[in-house]
């Protein structure tokens, strides 16, 4: 090529002419680019990958980093001359979820690709992500062979202890210890480098100083190594020092395409029988089970493990992210969501990294999966904000939007699990008990009333009672309910093992759910277990007490009820959005402005005066939240639904569903039906205005907050009496927006 042909491809001006690169180690395997063209919002686009990283994916994430890069410039529409017999790179451009034409001259097939957002970009984008990430966590949880570096003689160090649970899990696979010193571990053969194992290495389990962690990630790369567990702390717990050498710990390991756990975590587990993987510092490893269970905690996680085999519940998949650097609860629920082994998903976090995106997979995922949540550092309504920068009310609603079930503490947990692991989900609220104590049968009934579900008559046996009548009265009661309790507490020991196996054979055939208090026993009691590789489907969970069976009944109804109900969709709603922004360019920065020619261009009026005739004071706000992004707030404007914190929250945009939902979250909604002696008000048009201002909200970041006070919500309609709000520059990235990042 000439000079000016080599200038040409080696440089570019980052606006008109932009190139990006993609890289492994310090090899580069692709490239694509664009030169702008005439018209000016036109530009010309071509790819290039190496062979061998054909087929891989990596110029449609190019394509999604150079198309935003290409709008942020003002390129609207993107050309590529591709020749006929260049099926990939076709396929790419036609499967890519932008609008596209295609015309044919001289040879070449010339592609115009329109840069607007559609559904279907979306769509496709998003399937690309899950099975991204989805596949870089399968191949964390079933390696062929495990390093363990670190794994020295000494009597519970790290290293030897991780190794030791390694072998006695009979991990299927070759384990390889690496010692710089020593020949053999634990009686197996050591390596003096990762680099000296004559195999391929999958997993590697880093337990060296912290300081020497970065050395032996570097040593890993070279060897191809494909995923690490940090088990070494001294890293962003540590302090400034400490989060520097966590982040050089990343950029190495994306540099090399390795996912990492950690670090400072307890390790990952996988109890499927062909891989048999304990790589935690734990030595109690639950059973095969049907529950995947995340936790960030690496002190608790053992403790958690521990309650979990206590119970007899078996788990599929674990995984402790400890610092959480790389791989995190959302990576795990992409992986989760397509694993067949895994049915219920426990989730323990103390902090959510992206919160929008969890929000996002969640929803999606609790379709058919049930994700159970416990979230620390809960704060009472109305006091300092969580850590998520929220207050804490704001983030059990946003829980609840998604579909996820929120426990208050770890017994909870495994309360609601082992019911949604073992039996179906209930079709209403209505509960049937059937019980030897006419005690523990009140407490049963008084339990679902509080938790607002529907008992029937309890059905009290006598003390005497065997499996004959049990499952009689089982039997004649489950037809009439959509779940039952049953409470065998015999005063004098009898034949339980009857008992069981009676309640299990009424239970499987009436296909509902049955949950028992057997015993005082909590868990999955050997009598109550279908026999299987691990408990099977239709086990009968026991809980120590009726009250506690009721709770976690309450939970799982409330769960079933969200699943039925529609998703909805955002209304289609003429909007301006061309003046919006014109409006919004006009504001000054940092500064609260009148919304009123704000909220016109999104068909809310505001009034001068109240409406006549009786009506219900109200307030809608919208705040931009650094992690969630835009969320919608409602309650009513009374002084004793300020007083007592009553406002519920959505994030933005609002489907029809999420608008009434968000106006049936606060106690005080009955006031606006009709009950409590107010007339029923036009509920219909309030949700609408919700619709409308959640659009605004996702729309316009810079609209840092919103404050519609009051909203008068009357027979006729709505009136808004005024409008505030506060403009603010966009800094950084939108929360779940943007191209993915690779790694």
């Amino acid at each position: 090529m000439s000079d000016r042909e080599i200038a040409w491809f080696t440089n570019v001006d980052h606006n008109d002419r932009v190139a990006l690169i993609a890289t492994i180690g310090t090899e580069m395997v692709a490239v694509v680019r664009y030169d702008r063209v005439q018209p000016p919002d036109h530009a010309e686009v071509a790819f290039l990958v190496e062979d061998a990283h054909q087929g891989r994916g990596v110029a449609a994430v190019l394509m999604e980093h150079l198309r935003a890069a290409a709008r942020e410039r003002g390129i609207r529409t993107f050309i590529a001359d591709v020749l006929p017999a260049n099926h990939r790179m076709n396929m790419l451009f036609r499967q890519a979820g932008y609008t596209a034409r295609s015309t044919f001259a001289d040879g070449v097939v010339r592609l115009t690709l329109d840069l607007a957002t559609t559904e279907t970009a979306v769509e496709v984008t998003s399937a690309r992500e899950h099975r991204a990430e989805a596949r870089s966590i399968q191949r964390l949880l079933t390696p062929e062979s495990v390093a363990v570096i670190g794994a020295s003689r000494e009597p519970g160090g790290i290293g030897q202890t991780v190794l030791r649970n390694l072998l006695a899990a009979d991990f299927t696979g070759p384990v390889y210890p690496v010692h710089r010193e020593v020949r053999a571990v634990a009686g197996v053969r050591a390596y003096r480098s990762v680099s000296a194992i004559d195999g391929d290495v999958d997993l590697a389990i880093v337990a060296v100083p912290a300081e020497s962690v970065l050395g032996v990630v570097e040593e890993c790369a070279r060897k191809g190594v494909k995923g690490l567990v940090v088990l070494s702390s001294g890293f962003g717990e540590t302090g400034e020092e400490g989060a520097t050498r966590q982040q050089e710990l990343v950029r190495i390991s994306r540099l090399y395409g390795m996912r990492v756990v950690g670090p400072n975590c307890l390790g990952i587990a996988n109890t499927a029988p062909g891989i048999r993987l304990n790589a935690t510092l734990a030595a109690t490893l639950p059973g095969r089970g049907r529950v995947g269970f995340f936790s960030q905690s690496g002190a608790l996680g053992t403790a958690l493990l521990q309650r979990v085999a206590q119970r007899g519940m078996g788990i599929s998949t674990f995984v402790s992210a400890g610092n959480r650097a790389d791989v995190s609860g959302n990576d795990l629920l992409q992986y989760w969501e397509e694993d067949p082994a895994t049915e219920v998903i426990l989730l323990y976090l103390e902090s959510l990294g992206n919160p929008r995106k969890f929000a996002r997979l969640a929803r999606r995922i609790s379709r058919t999966k049930p994700i159970v949540v416990v979230k620390s550092q809960r704060v009472p309504s109305g006091h300092a904000a969580s850590a998520l920068g929220l207050p804490d009310t704001v983030v059990s609603s946003l829980f609840a939007q998604a579909g996820v079930i929120r426990v208050d503490d770890l017994t909870q947990l495994f309360d609601v699990a082992q019911l949604l692991a073992y039996q179906p989900l209930p079709e209403g609220p209505r509960v049937g008990i059937v019980s030897n104590s006419d005690a523990l049968a009140l407490l049963a009934a008084d339990a679902c009333l509080a938790a607002g579900l529907e008992p029937g008559t309890p059905v009290n046996l006598g003390a005497r009672a065997g499996a004959e009548e049990f499952g009689k009265a089982l039997a004649g009661v489950l037809p009439g309910v959509d779940a039952a309790v049953a409470i065998y507490m015999p005063p004098i020991p009898g034949r339980a093992d009857l008992v069981a196996a009676e309640l299990i054979k009424v239970a499987q055939e009436s296909g509902k759910p049955v949950l028992a208090t057997f015993q005082g026993e909590w868990g999955l009691p050997a009598e109550l277990r279908v026999p299987g590789e691990g408990p099977e489907r239709g086990s009968i969970p026991s809980y120590s007490a009726p009250e506690e069976a009721v709770r976690a009944l309450a939970h799982v109804v409330r769960h079933a009820r969200w699943r039925t109900a529609p998703a909805g969709t955002i209304p289609e709603i003429s909007l301006d959005r061309a003046e919006a922004r014109r409006v919004i360019g006009a504001a000054p920065a940092d500064t609260e402005i009148d919304a009123t020619a704000l909220l016109a261009c999104y068909g809310i009026e505001v009034a001068t005066e109240p409406p006549p005739g009786p009506a219900v004071p109200t307030m809608v706000g919208v705040v931009q939240d650094r992690d969630f992004g835009a969320v919608v707030s409602f309650g009513l404007a009374d002084v004793a639904a300020r007083l007592l914190g009553d406002h519920a929250y959505r994030l933005a945009p609002l489907t029809g569903a999420d608008a009434a939902g968000l106006v049936r979250a606060v106690r005080t909604a009955p006031l606006l039906f009709g009950e409590y002696g107010y007339p029923p008000v036009a509920v219909p048009a309030l949700e609408d205005l919700l619709v409308r201002v959640g659009l605004l909200a996702d729309a316009l970041p810079e609209v840092a907050r919103l404050d519609l006070d009051q909203v008068l919500v009357g027979e006729g309609g709505v009136t808004v009496l005024g409008a505030r709000a506060v403009i603010r520059p966009v800094v950084g990235p939108r929360p779940d927006g943007g191209p993915r990042r690779l790694g």
